[in-house]
């Protein structure tokens, strides 16, 4: 059984490294090459404390990229209704995951990659996201059926869409909504069937 020293120790020690990654999201938003102890100083920790947590800026961002992979994990159980329309799903998951873009942007880079099309995605994020693509596709809402390609034409939107300057008409035309912008881009993408010349 743990001491209450021990204990103590423990819940300080997962603080501190809740206070590195959530330093390290806003700095490296900022400056993706800042060091780990400019981290330290942003989280008000000595630079021994953050090495002590994180033995190389590598295991810092592979901490950020699972850290995020959590929360995608977490929007596909708040947008899973398995009674829901599938494009209704699609939405609301999309919805969740700009919130993450804006809240965690240089963490969405790091997986996502600055164009979009790099994945960092867990296996059991990128298995989940294939199954709201199953349903649209049993819905009749895509006729895609690579798993892989769907994936990256749906990061790729979501990159590209965040991007978008607020006065674009095709933004306007999806009611300002950039998740609708989204969601109408990735079903017409991967929707009809394709005519050759």
């Amino acid at each position: 059984m743990a001491t209450t020293g021990t204990r103590r120790l423990r819940a300080d020690a997962e603080q501190n490294t809740a206070r590195i990654l959530a330093a390290a999201a806003e700095v490296l938003a900022d400056d993706p090459s800042a060091s780990l102890e400019r981290i330290g100083e942003a989280a008000g920790l000595t630079r021994a404390t953050v090495h002590r947590r994180f033995a190389s800026r590598q295991a810092l961002l592979a901490a950020l990229a699972e850290e995020l992979n959590q929360r995608y994990l977490g929007a596909l159980d708040q947008s899973w209704v398995d009674t829901a329309p599938p494009r209704e799903v699609f939405l609301r998951l999309t919805e969740i995951v700009f919130e993450l873009k804006v809240s965690h942007r240089f963490a969405m880079e790091l997986l996502n990659g600055p164009s979009g099309c790099q994945t960092g995605l867990s296996p059991e994020v990128e298995e989940r996201l294939d199954r709201v693509f199953a349903r649209l596709r049993a819905a009749g809402e895509i006729t895609a059926t690579g798993a892989w390609w769907c994936r990256q034409v749906y990061l790729a939107l979501l990159h590209e869409a965040h991007e978008v300057p607020v006065d674009t008409a095709d933004l306007a035309a999806a009611g300002g909504s950039r998740p609708e912008l989204v969601v109408a881009a990735v079903l017409g993408a991967l929707g009809g069937p394709v005519e050759r010349a």
